[in-house]
């Protein structure tokens, strides 16, 4: 078989495929291996489609809470058009997905294949065509240097009668044709959490099971409890409850969930979601002929320039498993970029200390550095403050509910953040600025000018909490009319 040679192979068509144009703009021939949509999860599976449902959720909580501000509206949920509401976003999604592969194919130096790679060396695989009429087509390409992105999937976990039933995964979940009327979440983590937000809002009787007491345990526990009580309005939580499992029936489903203390319910649906977290879809690569070497749950081992066990291959993405976000996978692709095409001076190495994250609920949820948590297990010193959302004048008119947490070392460092409230993933941003483009102490927010009213000030008063008092002009806005 004729082996197809480049200077560059990329296995995934999502964030590595920015290594490939990178390396095509250096006149080097770069290859992109990709057995479905181009963009990776995140556009047509993931963040891009469902904040896209959870923009409508929004609305309608919006409209649902209008007399809030005093005005009168309402809201009929029975005459919203769902299918058409998600054939539109599956439309966009879809079209995106197609330019870039457009653009992948039109471009000079690279060469797309849509297919299924596996490796056969450590940089050679041969790519088994995705289309039926080309099965005979088996491609062998190598690479001088290879990247290896394939992302993740849905977790499927062992919940007795699972495999006996129709059931949801966060992927199934975003083109539905009808809303369902009931709908049971197992795991409360980031994606159950915003799902049911989601259908909660649009009508759906929803209910959430999830292992721990709270939902997103990883986050500071200030924000969990925040987010579990938000979501308690909308949807029946079954938390400290697992899945011991799953019945068909006639009109749906029974889950059975059991409680530490060993007490089952059973909960009834037309719908099953099952969202306990994703692996990595590493055991599709036929690693084993290779020396790349992964740990126990498939993820990709690398060290911190992100190259793997074998010189001259890399990782990035959800394979590599530390953050697992679109832009974490952005920034490992410049990373990489940088050290397998030799852009740096010297190598570059990952840094996610100040690498952000947020869950669009409502209200939403946004957090930069470590959880108190995490500090109090590492034995570290350090000061907190918590302020509520609504200190800000704004916040107060928009009756926002949520906080703003700041918890940083004696000496002013900043460690961690955390915002809970309207605009949140927004808010975090000038935190992580803070901490990873400026000194990354309490003052480089506390003294910054905040627009006023804004809902920037929140972070301003819980920052001035800790800024020394002595040359921190922030005004603090609970003493304002007192």
């Amino acid at each position: 078989m004729e082996t197809h040679e480049y200077d560059l192979v990329v296995v995934g068509g999502g964030s590595g495929s920015q290594v490939a144009t990178a390396a095509a703009d250096r006149g080097l021939e770069a290859a992109v291996v990709e057995r479905g949509p181009l963009g990776g999860a995140c556009i047509t599976r993931g963040c891009v489609p469902s904040k896209a449902l959870i923009h409508r959720a929004d609305v309608a909580e919006t409209v649902r809470h209008a007399e809030r501000a005093g005005l009168e509206a309402s809201l009929d949920l029975d005459t919203v058009a769902y299918g058409e509401i998600t054939d539109a976003i599956h439309e966009f999604v879809y079209e995106k997905a197609d330019r870039q592969a457009q653009s992948l194919e039109d471009a000079d130096r690279i060469s797309l294949y849509r297919g299924e790679g596996k490796f056969v060396d450590d940089r050679v695989l041969e790519v088994e065509p995705v289309d039926a009429t080309e099965a005979d087509r088996v491609r062998r390409i190598e690479g001088e240097r290879v990247v290896v992105a394939v992302g993740s999937r849905p977790m499927t976990p062992p919940i007795d009668g699972l495999e006996e039933v129709a059931s949801l995964t966060s992927d199934d979940a975003l083109y539905l044709d009808e809303r369902p009327d009931e709908l049971v979440v197992v795991g409360g983590g980031y994606i159950g959490a915003e799902l049911g937000y989601f259908f909660g809002a649009l009508g759906t009787e929803v209910s959430i099971v999830g292992r721990s007491d709270r939902l997103v345990p990883r986050e500071d526990d200030d924000v969990s409890e925040q987010i579990t009580a938000a979501l308690e309005s909308s949807c029946d939580l079954y938390t400290g409850h697992e899945a011991a499992g799953v019945e068909g029936t006639d009109d749906g489903v029974v889950v059975t969930a059991q409680a530490g203390d060993g007490e089952t319910v059973d909960l009834t649906a037309d719908e099953l979601l099952v969202a306990t977290g994703r692996v990595p879809s590493t055991d599709a690569l036929n690693l084993e002929a290779t020396g790349i070497e992964t740990d126990d749950a498939g993820y990709v081992e690398t060290d911190a320039t992100l190259e793997t066990t074998v010189d001259g291959v890399w990782a990035l993405g959800d394979v590599v498993g530390d953050q697992p976000y679109k832009h974490a996978a952005d920034y490992e692709a410049r990373v990489v970029a940088a050290n397998a095409l030799d852009l740096a001076d010297g190598e570059r190495t990952v840094d996610y200390e100040a690498m952000p994250h947020a869950i669009f609920t409502s209200p939403q949820a946004a957090s930069a550095g470590a959880t108190e948590g995490e500090l109090r297990e590492q034995g570290r010193s350090y000061e907190s403050a918590t302020v509520p959302f609504d200190v800000s004048p704004l916040g107060t008119i928009r009756d926002a509910d949520g906080l703003v947490k700041v918890l940083a070392s004696p000496g002013g460092e900043i460690l961690g953040c955390h915002v809970v409230g309207p605009e949140a993933s927004a808010l975090i941003q000038e935190v992580v600025v803070a901490m990873d483009r400026g000194t990354g102490t309490v003052a480089d927010v506390a003294e910054t000018v905040h627009v006023h009213p804004a809902l920037s000030e929140s972070l301003e008063a819980a920052f001035e909490e800790l800024a020394d008092p002595e040359v921190s002009t922030a005004p603090d806005w609970r003493d304002v009319g007192e």
